[in-house]
Order: C-alpha cells, then sequence, then structure tokens
C-alpha cells in the first residue's frame, strides 16, 4: 500500500506533515510522491491564503474522479478555517485536526464511515481541549536528514483583523520544555545542522503558562547550553516572532552563543502607525525601531527579515509612503511583500477590499524595488569576505552550481557540481554580490 501527502503552506504545515508521515508509515504504508500510484492520498491544507485553497479543491475533485477506476481513500488536515472544514467534509473521506492524529490509524480502519466518524471527532476535538497538544507525542519521520523543525508552541492570542489563524489553530498552546529540548538534542546527536523552532506566535512561548513554563528567552538560553555541551556545529532559528513579545533579553541570549544563529525575521506589516491600529497589530513603529536599534547594537551581524501587507482595507498613498520611509530606514536583508487578499473568518474580511488589484500590485513593485536596493547594499558588503555556509541542494538556476545559505539565511550560489557537499557546513568567499544572492568560491582546507 502507498500514501502520496500534499503538504501545502508554511513551515508549521511541514513540521506537522513529517507527524502525520510518522503515523501513515508505522501502519504499514509506504511513502511516495506519485498521486497517481497511491491508495491512500492526503493534503496538509493552508486557510491562511486562499490559493493555497483553491489548489485543495482542484486536487480532491481529480482524486475524487479517480476513485470510479480504483479504490481510494482520501484526507485532509492542516491549517483550515471551520467554514472551510464543513465544506471539506463532503469531498474528503476524512477530516481531521492535528489533535486528532493519534485517532487517525482507527479512522482509517473505519474508513466505511468515515464522513460521520470525522464529524464526531471534529466536534469532540472543541470540547477536548486537555488532548489539544496529544500530536506532538508523535515522532516526525523528518523530510531531510540536515535541516528539521521543531514545533513549540501552537495557536495565537494577537487576533490581527488580517489574520485568520487564531481561527485555525486555536489560542496559544505552549509545548512542554522538556520534550522539546529532549527533541533537539536527538537532532544534534543526529548530526542535523539546521533546526528551526515554529509557532504561530514563537516568542510567545511560555506565556499561556507564566507558572510552570520556561520563558522563551529562557529556552533559547537552554538550547544554547546544550550546543555548547555538544561541540558541534549547528544553527538554531525561529518564526515567526511578534513584535510585541520581542524582548531584549531575547536578544541578549542570541548574542551569548554560538548556536543561535544571528537571523531575526520580525513582521512589521506596515510602516503606518493608523495602519497598525487597524490591523490590530498592538504594537507601535517606534516600538519596532527600537527592536531594530537592539538587533543592531547586540547582534551587529545580523541579517533581519520581515514581512510587509500591501493594499490592505483602507490603506491611503500616504501610508505606503510611511512603509516605504521605515524600509529605507531599517534596510531590510529580506522582505515578504504580500497584496492583501480577505480571508473568511478574519475580522477585516467584514470591510471593503477597495484598494484596486492593479494598485495592489503598483505598490508592491514600488516597495520590492526599495528591497532590492538595501539588499544590494547588504550585500556588496559581503564581497571579498569570508563566510561559513551550510549547502542545501543543486542550485535551480545556475547550471553546475550549488545553493547554500549564510548563517544569516542569504542565498550563496557557488560553482560547483559535488552533491557530496549537499547538508554539509563549508566556507566560501564571496566574489560577487546581486539585489537577493550572492556567489561565493569554497575555500580549500
Amino acid at each position: 500500500m502507498k500514501c502520496c501527502i500534499v503538504t501545502l503552506g508554511c513551515q508549521m504545515n511541514q513540521s506537522d506533515s513529517e507527524r502525520i508521515r510518522s503515523v501513515i508509515e508505522g501502519m504499514g504504508y509506504v511513502l511516495t510522491e506519485v498521486e497517481a500510484e497511491a491508495d491512500l492520498i492526503g493534503v496538509v491544507a493552508c486557510s491562511v491564503r486562499q490559493k493555497a485553497i483553491d489548489k485543495v479543491y482542484s486536487k480532491i475533485e481529480k482524486w475524487n474522479q479517480w476513485k470510479n477506476d480504483r479504490p481510494l481513500i482520501t484526507f485532509v488536515s492542516g491549517c483550515i478555517l471551520p467554514a472551510d472544514e464543513v465544506k471539506f467534509l463532503k469531498r474528503f473521506d476524512l477530516l481531521f485536526r492535528m489533535n486528532e492524529l493519534p485517532d487517525l490509524p482507527e479512522m482509517i480502519q473505519q474508513c466505511g464511515v468515515t464522513t460521520e466518524f470525522s464529524v464526531r471527532h471534529v466536534l469532540n476535538a472543541l470540547e477536548r481541549e486537555d488532548e489539544r497538544t496529544d500530536f506532538w507525542q508523535v515522532n516526525p519521520v523528518y523530510s531531510s536528514n540536515f535541516e528539521a523543525f521543531v514545533p513549540i508552541q501552537n495557536g495565537c492570542d494577537k487576533f490581527c483583523s488580517f489574520c485568520a489563524v487564531p481561527y485555525t489553530r486555536g489560542r496559544e498552546v505552549s509545548r512542554a520544555s522538556a520534550d522539546i529540548l529532549t527533541e533537539i538534542e536527538k537532532l544534534v546527536e543526529n548530526d542535523v545542522k539546521s533546526i528551526t523552532l515554529l509557532g504561530q506566535n514563537v516568542n510567545s512561548y511560555g506565556l499561556d503558562k507564566p507558572d510552570g513554563e520556561l520563558s522563551f528567552a529562557r529556552l533559547l538560553k537552554r538550547v544554547g547550553e546544550l550546543g555548547n555541551r555538544s561541540g558541534k556545529e549547528f544553527w538554531v532559528y525561529f518564526t515567526s516572532p511578534h513584535p510585541r513579545d520581542m524582548t531584549r533579553d531575547v536578544i541578549e541570549t542570541i548574542a551569548q552563543y554560538d548556536c543561535l544563529a544571528k537571523q531575526i525575521h520580525l513582521p512589521v506589516q506596515s510602516g503606518d502607525e493608523k495602519m497598525l491600529l487597524r490591523m490590530n497589530r498592538n504594537h507601535s513603529i517606534d516600538a519596532y525601531r527600537t527592536i531594530v536599534s537592539d538587533i543592531r547594537e547586540l547582534l551587529p551581524t545580523a541579517t533581519l527579515f520581515t514581512d510587509i501587507i500591501v493594499g490592505f482595507s483602507g490603506e491611503t498613498d500616504a501610508q505606503l509612503e510611511q512603509t516605504a520611509r521605515l524600509m529605507e530606514e531599517v534596510g531590510f536583508n529580506m522582505a515578504y511583500i504580500a497584496r492583501y487578499s480577505p480571508r473568511v473568518g478574519a475580522r477585516a474580511e467584514r470591510w471593503e477590499d477597495d484598494i484596486p488589484q492593479e494598485v495592489k500590485s503598483e505598490r508592491l513593485a514600488s516597495l520590492t524595488q526599495i528591497l532590492k536596493r538595501t539588499s544590494l547594499a547588504c550585500n556588496e558588503a559581503m564581497v571579498g569576505q569570508n563566510y561559513r555556509v551550510l549547502v542545501e541542494r543543486t542550485d535551480k538556476r545556475m547550471e553546475g552550481a550549488l545553493s547554500a545559505r549564510t548563517e544569516g539565511k542569504l542565498l550563496v550560489r557557488i560553482p560547483e557540481e559535488s552533491d557530496e557537499l549537499i547538508g554539509t557546513f563549508q566556507t566560501v568567499k564571496i566574489i560577487s554580490a546581486a539585489e537577493l544572492s550572492l556567489t561565493g568560491e569554497l575555500v580549500k582546507p
């Protein structure tokens, strides 16, 4: 029997998919990437973006047609809005939330009454809050032997007006720090080189258990101490934090330990104070500037990434200009800039989506030009210097080259064809810089 799992959305969904794979393989299924040869096909869905949901509908329509010719069981899980869950129940054989993952084998075995079974489990999941984190006890089957995602927190209490995550993932829940540290220790023992701590609001870790858990800074300190004891080279990242919870002690801790990567992803979304209020971000631009100042002071070599939304409901040209000014001021190494689109369930869905698509595209293009300038300036300053990189794969754009990342997650293309270097740390000398990438040559030992 073969199973194919299609994963959409963010790194948290990828992490969830690795745990689903573990359960599926435990049932005797062999994983395949070819949908047409699978007896069991599932999708880890993402309701946060409409394009991802549209893709789910396209997939299930095709899969249900295949049922006319052969036996096939379909399932869906992941980050799903209640409204989408109702629609999916009519199309998939099985729907389960991640806290129900331990029940998946029983659900598959009872596939003759799967829809009824799924409805019952979805309803029960809303009532059994004590079981929400059971799935963290499932050991994942990692998709890489040198990179790993470690969930430390699930859900979000921030309720940004543009975001559906609180309605797909629920309220914030922190994973037990002892389990997190055990998983990381095993990964380090197995020579994993890059570890990313995951959460929808990752730096709020422990706030839901103030008397019973570590703070985020203390958790990072424990990870750093683990790194020192191991004597091994690895980098630990985290995503995605919220400026409201980014405290100076977190930055101080990162500065103290070599294994804590000097790269910060700090979503700002807008550079305008009134727009931040409308987005319900609950942080000011001055507060954001203070965090950036702390990063520049304590982590002078750190790269800084951000997220920005253009064309949010009611955004004016003047408000966009404020965002542009902030981008110029900070000089981000990378910014993930997205055109706003309403999401069912989010508060802003009730507001008029009053910015035409062509205007959104123009605004995205104008901010992208700023990003290219700031990125190029940062990259040009690296030319002629040596950097440690983690080689990730064969490069997709440059023939006969490898693709690697610096500690700051900057892309470096290396004109080498040695596949045995993939998954290893190497030292490169940067020989040229482009707007969003670098080229380096191996420094021979």
